[in-house]
């Protein structure tokens, strides 16, 4: 009965309406702090989101639409479609997924479905585990600069990709074989480079917006919770709850931090506290993802026909096997992780970044990339050729 309320319309609708009126109140109630909340954000649009992301949209647009995926998806066959159940264009994902961060992975893989490289059972297989966390972010902002530690970013970045492929494995057991699906994908006609090229800016553009709109979203809502006393008050609860595994209220109010907004969450990660527990909430974070990240991800699956299902339970595995990895490993390591000099420098590099910087660096980055593509396509052509 309480639950056929719930589902009920009615309840939903009058939760939404409410939801909405404490928002706004909390918007009329703490106008300065949400202002500075918004500057805040777009502060991390600008300096960070857009010229990081935006280069790499282009990147994955070409790649598919040029057809160099197909390329790399005939030489990758015999390793993917054992593995993980997919066939080889798919690697395209996994691939710039690792490069690029979030949400570049799960983008690609949608297109790759949308144009008919893969099935829809091969593209929800690769939702479970596409969509990672760059490089930059692990090596730079989370193991240099949280952890003050080199190796322990490393740590963290190796773990977060074994996971993300111990997730593939599992997931290739799921759903239904369908017709054809041993086969290699449909043949895919690719598009002229002007018409890709155009296509593939104006596209990245729009989708990066999207993803901004999301952030600002998530900052001025996340410290609306905050000052409404919601997440003190759940860290409170869960505190209490968790305390038998050493969890106090100040570790749940940061982990309920990160389930929204994964870089404010690992930002509170910094200080004093046992480095086995911190790295392990550190990659459950990472491989969770936070539900901003997962808003941005749902933007692209819309009108796409593939169910979200399988990617929240897909990053919500990451998570949990990263975090049981690194407790595991980081208990091994010594406390004291020094940092390199030149990694140390590279981080305050990072936090004082600008924006024309950061652009230019994700844009070669993302170019250079291309390039290996684009080579590795031609050598592949020739192979071809000579067999046939």
């Amino acid at each position: 009965m309480l639950w056929r309320i719930v589902r009920s319309q009615k309840t939903r609708d009058l939760f939404f309406g409410l939801a909405l009126a404490v928002t706004t109140a909390g918007l009329m109630v703490f106008p300065q702090e949400c202002l500075a909340a918004a500057k805040t954000g777009l502060a991390l649009c600008g300096n960070v989101i857009v010229p990081s992301l935006f280069p790499f949209f282009v990147l994955s647009s070409l790649v598919v639409d040029l057809g160099l995926a197909g390329y790399l998806g005939r030489a990758l066959e015999p390793v993917m479609r054992p593995l993980f159940r997919v066939n080889g264009s798919c690697a395209t994902a996994l691939a710039l997924g690792f490069i690029g961060g979030y949400p570049v992975g799960a983008r690609t893989a949608i297109t790759l479905y949308r144009q008919g490289q893969c099935t829809r059972a091969e593209a929800q297989r690769l939702l479970a585990f596409c969509n990672n966390s760059g490089p930059a972010f692990i090596l730079g902002v989370v193991g240099a600069g949280v952890f003050q530690s080199g190796k322990l970013g490393i740590l963290l970045y190796l773990v977060h990709m074994l996971a993300s492929c111990l997730v593939g494995l599992i997931f290739r057991f799921t759903g239904p074989r369908q017709e054809g699906e041993g086969r290699a994908a449909p043949t895919f006609q690719a598009k002229r480079f002007t018409a890709a090229f155009t296509q593939a800016v104006t596209g990245a553009m729009t989708s990066t917006l999207n993803i901004c709109a999301f952030v600002l979203f998530f900052t001025v809502i996340l410290r609306l919770l905050v000052l409404a006393g919601i997440i003190p008050a759940l860290a409170g609860f869960w505190g209490h709850v968790l305390s038998p595994l050493g969890f106090d209220e100040g570790w749940a109010a940061k982990l309920l931090t990160g389930l929204v907004e994964l870089s404010s969450g690992v930002a509170g990660l910094t200080g004093s506290g046992h480095l086995a527990g911190r790295a392990a909430m550190a990659a459950f974070m990472l491989g969770w993802a936070g539900i901003s990240i997962h808003c941005q991800v749902l933007t692209f699956l819309a009108d796409s026909g593939l169910s979200p299902g399988t990617y929240f339970l897909g990053k919500l595995l990451h998570g949990g096997i990263s975090a049981a990895l690194v407790w595991l490993l980081a208990r091994l390591l010594p406390q004291g992780l020094p940092v390199g000099v030149v990694l140390a420098d590279r981080v305050d590099a990072i936090a004082a970044l600008d924006f024309s910087s950061a652009l230019t660096a994700s844009t070669v980055a993302a170019w250079c990339l291309l390039l290996v593509f684009f080579l590795f396509s031609i050598f592949c052509g020739k192979k071809s050729r000579k067999v046939v």
